[in-house]
């Protein structure tokens, strides 16, 4: 009786390490995967761009221009993903390049060119 008891508990500690690693596995790779701020700074981008347009500060080919880079970014973002871990070299990458692209809304909003 005392041997059973001993097996059913090791087995029942065993599952138990086992579930709470797989749940820990599972929330970390979802966890470095999200790029939120990323997501965040790509939303505000897209809407500055479509205000330039609306309000006449962007020309089309500035506007399809500037569109353009932003696919580029979404690309770089899907690829960093691919593999399953966002890398702070990747995000970095990404991080400077919508600094670069911010830098350029502002400049082509802000040039003397109008629709």
């Amino acid at each position: 009786m005392k041997r059973i008891t001993m097996m059913s508990v090791t087995a029942a500690l065993l599952l138990l390490v086992a579930g709470s690693a797989l749940a820990a596995a599972s929330t970390t790779s979802t966890a470095s995967t999200a790029t939120p701020r990323v997501t965040r700074r790509q939303v505000r981008q897209h809407a500055r761009i479509q205000q330039g347009v609306r309000s006449g500060e962007l020309t089309r080919p500035e506007a399809r221009n500037l569109r353009h880079d932003q696919r580029h970014i979404a690309r770089m973002k899907r690829t960093a993903k691919a593999d399953g871990v966002v890398t702070p070299t990747e995000r970095r990458r990404i991080t400077v390049a919508q600094n670069h692209e911010s830098r350029k809304i502002y400049r082509k909003k802000h040039n003397l060119r109008t629709r």
